[in-house]
């Protein structure tokens, strides 16, 4: 929350203390230690700005009816310094307070002397996070569900850096292991049967077009020197010809997607610096394995998992989760940060406990590690299922997706539900320059506000900063309504932050949308009274400061017309 927002309620919380203590020592009270009570803010603003249940909670304590104990309070507050005029009894006891006109004045005067900043906080003390998301299998292209992946890890992590952590975005590549062999056996077949091999792509191979592509292209450059090659030779050449391109490929998606990576990591140098081994022999010496049938087993039962898991294979080749927890030694240990955050698909549920019992073995606390399980994406136009490209008549990946839908929209679009929760995408209202849709409807607000603000100057309207005098005249219930959600943004990102939730923060947007809409549709903004007039162009500045920093924090466009 804005320091102003956090100092209101720690002020309240030694106000209603202090006004306990004199009833204490006026006697009205008996000298009891008080007990824990809460500071809300109701529902209904015909309530307050702030209640508290301090009565109630202290009725047993006190051996006095709550309503009681209110009056006590009432009669011993002091309020004078303070952001609150009054305060009202209500109910059975329920203490209301009500905030006076110079806290929302002093709101406005904060969101325009910090501009861009403003929502920003060291809550998280410049703690060092690292968010790994969308890691797509680099062998093909992303599909939708790496869509939503991206739009969530980076502006999860845009709202970590907001509250005052050290982030960094981080793609794992997954550049070793069973999928680059299979990467290789497709594109071999495709290769050799260019030049009139027989040989069939075997069922669980890569059978899509981009793999026929690479192979076409390589036959083009390098001929057929490699058909007579040693399978091995020929593999490799390969899949070093194909796979630089489909990384590069897949940073330049991402790059469209307006995602940019603090560090792209290779699974491959954990095999080649020998981390998957030292994993494999750190199990080993602490006791935490044993043989059966041939394989190496994690005793991961031991370690808050529901079975124990192979390590290393009959064959002597690692499971896929070896390089995995080497990575994430990589990241906790080696590199030292405090939290590591992966982003993961729905299909992930048991990989969670797995890779939580191995760094607990490991003497690593296993909460520093967090994971976000992605729910599944339906695209969706005219009410139906979509599944191919309306552009190119192919299956919807990344790429074709914002072929068809502003990269506005995408971003907007996969920030509107929580991750856990199934996702319709709508195609249709994605691309509709309508109140309906509701990235536009927040930009179409921005925009609303830079036209008042250049109608203003084209007028000779340049109010200076207003001062108290001027503020105090912005009284309206949507002014204070408007004002309220302005203060709040801290404390949402601040929120949103603890709950890795960004979801919170597009819908703050939304919903601060709706209450510019309602404030202006209710009053001109300018009018004859030029004090008036003054106060809310100055409302009509901070609002759009605030649209614009949560707009650009996604990094989403916040236009000045539309």
């Amino acid at each position: 929350m804005s320091q102003i927002v956090k100092n209101v309620e720690l002020t309240l919380k030694e106000k209603i203390t202090d006004a306990l203590g004199r009833a204490v020592a006026a006697g009205s009270l008996s000298g009891e230690i008080i007990p824990a009570f809460s500071i809300e803010k109701p529902a209904n603003r015909a309530n307050g700005d702030y209640s508290s249940n301090v009565a109630m909670a202290s009725a047993k304590a006190f051996k006095m009816p709550p309503r009681k104990i209110a009056e006590c309070i009432a009669e011993n507050i002091d309020l004078a310094g303070t952001y609150f005029e009054r305060l009202e009894i209500a109910g059975g006891g329920f203490l209301n307070f009500f905030l006076s006109q110079k806290y929302y004045g002093d709101i406005l005067k904060d969101i325009m002397a910090k501009g861009e900043k403003y929502g920003s906080s060291d809550f998280g003390g410049g703690k060092r996070v690292i968010v790994e998301f969308v890691s797509a299998n680099p062998t093909g292209p992303m599909h939708i569900g790496n869509a939503r992946g991206g739009a969530i890890g980076d502006c999860l992590a845009s709202v970590l850096e907001f509250a005052g952590y050290s982030v960094s975005r981080e793609f794992y590549v997954n550049d070793a292991g069973n999928q680059i062999e299979k990467f290789a056996t497709s594109l071999e077949v495709r290769y050799l049967q260019h030049f009139g091999s027989g040989i069939e792509m075997p069922e669980d191979a890569y059978h899509g077009a981009d793999i026929t592509a690479h192979a076409e292209a390589f036959a083009r450059e390098f001929g057929d020197i490699y058909v007579n090659a040693d399978s091995a030779a020929r593999r490799k050449a390969l899949v070093d010809y194909a796979l630089p391109k489909n990384i590069k490929g897949l940073e330049t998606d991402l790059l469209k997607y307006r995602i940019k990576y603090d560090r792209w990591f290779r699974e491959s140098t954990l095999h080649k610096d020998k981390s998957v081994e030292k994993i494999i022999e750190k199990f080993k010496a602490m006791g935490a394995t044993y043989e059966q049938d041939g394989a190496l087993w994690f005793k991961a039962s031991d370690f808050g998992n529901d079975k124990d898991i192979v390590l290393v294979r009959s064959n002597k080749i690692p499971t896929y989760i070896v390089p995995d927890i080497a990575y994430h030694y990589n990241k906790l240990v080696t590199r030292g940060f405090d939290k590591a955050i992966d982003v993961l698909g729905a299909d992930h549920h048991g990989y969670v406990p797995r890779m939580k019992a191995a760094l607990k073995a490991l003497g690593i606390d296993e909460t520093r590690l967090d994971c976000i399980i992605m729910q599944m994406v339906r695209l969706v136009r005219n009410g139906e299922t979509v599944k191919l490209s309306k552009r190119s008549g192919k299956a919807i990946t990344l790429n074709t997706l914002l072929d068809e839908i502003p990269i506005d929209a995408a971003r907007f679009f996969f920030n509107l539900r929580e991750a856990d929760s199934h996702f319709d995408f709508d195609l249709d209202l994605a691309v509709e320059q309508t109140s309906q849709n509701p990235v536009y409807y927040v930009q179409y607000a921005h925009a609303r506000i830079c036209s008042i603000l250049k109608k203003a100057d084209e007028a000779g309207i340049k109010p200076a900063e207003p001062g108290d005098s001027e503020l105090g005249l912005l009284s309206s219930a949507e002014e204070r309504e408007l004002i309220s959600h302005l203060a709040a943004l801290t404390g949402e990102i601040i929120s949103a932050a603890q709950d890795y939730d960004p979801a919170k923060i597009t819908r703050y947007v939304i919903n601060l949308a709706t209450l510019f809409h309602k404030f202006y549709n209710a009053h001109k903004v300018m009018g004859s009274d030029e004090k008036l007039t003054a106060a809310r162009l100055y409302l009509c500045a901070a609002t759009k400061t605030v649209i614009k920093t949560v707009l650009e924090m996604f990094k989403i466009t916040a236009p000045e017309a539309m």
